[in-house]
């Protein structure tokens, strides 16, 4: 069920509020262009400083909007464990198909903590889990023997997404968990390469502004077709580059923005890009073809 190019989608604000017109469009974009997923309430869209309530609220619209067409992965982790099971049971009664489940930030658990945190979570719900293991973001590194003791005492938790930016690392965690352990590349860099050791796809930042090409990037990949693979990777190189030209998610926003589709609007801490960055992402977006 869950596979291939997985948008990890903004969540749009205008005048300060969720911009919910423009985020429906946003997912009808994505689905229109071949994508296999749909990751609300994630990073990049900007669940740090969503209230409760809007993140709820995000997630739901999501469920409603996308209507079964594609597998939902409601982002639901936190660094408070009572919370994340909160968010979770909400997503599982709303209808999402999956979970994502941060390591917890800040509090730089111990690979015990992490193990209990997450077995805790999994024993409070039914609904499939995908780990998110992101040490730039949380601080502490989700080692491979955890995810497989995790994997193997928790049913519902199916794979991970994998951001510590090391193919030794993704390696062994299939090595330990084994070929059906749901392996998603956590950076747009790596999604082919993952792909070669045994990834089954990709959470994606660049795919909110390029869907189709990274869903057949995919695409190509499971055909057989690695040149055509190989030639996606090296296209989408510059703009993967681009979309973190800043914190994640200013440029991916930016960008949307310049294109047309949503406000050019942040939450503080996030702010605008700066100016020589902003002429970097411009003239990215005109190379590929998006903006002129």
């Amino acid at each position: 069920m869950i596979h291939g190019s997985i948008v990890a989608i903004v969540t749009p604000f205008k005048n300060g509020k969720v911009d919910i017109k423009s985020f429906q469009d946003l997912i009808e974009f994505q689905i229109e262009n071949g994508t296999h997923g749909i990751v609300p309430c994630g990073t990049t869209g900007e669940s740090p400083t969503l209230s409760h309530e809007e993140h709820e609220y995000v997630i739901e619209v999501t469920v409603k909007t996308v209507k079964k067409r594609i597998p939902v992965i409601a982002g639901t982790g936190s660094n408070s464990t009572d919370e994340a099971i909160r968010l979770t049971k909400f997503a599982e009664r709303v209808g999402a198909d999956a979970v994502l489940l941060v390591v917890p930030y800040y509090n730089k658990p111990t690979q015990e903590g992490l193990y209990l945190h997450f077995k805790h979570i999994a024993s409070e719900v039914k609904i499939p889990i995908i780990l998110y293991n992101i040490p730039g973001r949380s601080g502490v590194n989700m080692n491979p023997e955890t995810i497989a003791r995790l994997a193997k005492d928790c049913k519902n938790i199916i794979g991970v997404k994998e951001a510590s930016g090391s193919l030794q690392q993704a390696s062994n965690i299939l090595y330990l968990c084994g070929m059906d352990f749901i392996l998603l590349s956590g950076e747009d860099a790596l999604n082919f390469p993952l792909l070669a050791i045994g990834g089954k796809g990709f959470i994606t930042v660049t795919a909110n502004v390029a869907p189709r090409d990274v869903a057949e990037l995919y695409n190509s990949y499971v055909r057989g077709e690695f040149n055509q693979a190989r030639e996606l990777h090296y296209k989408l190189f510059p703009l993967n580059e681009a979309m973190f030209l800043e914190t994640n998610p200013i440029p991916v926003k930016v960008a949307l923005s310049i294109m047309g589709k949503i406000p050019n609007e942040f939450r503080l801490p996030l702010c605008p890009m700066s100016a020589g960055n902003l002429e970097k992402l411009k003239t990215a977006l005109k190379e590929y073809g998006l903006a002129s």
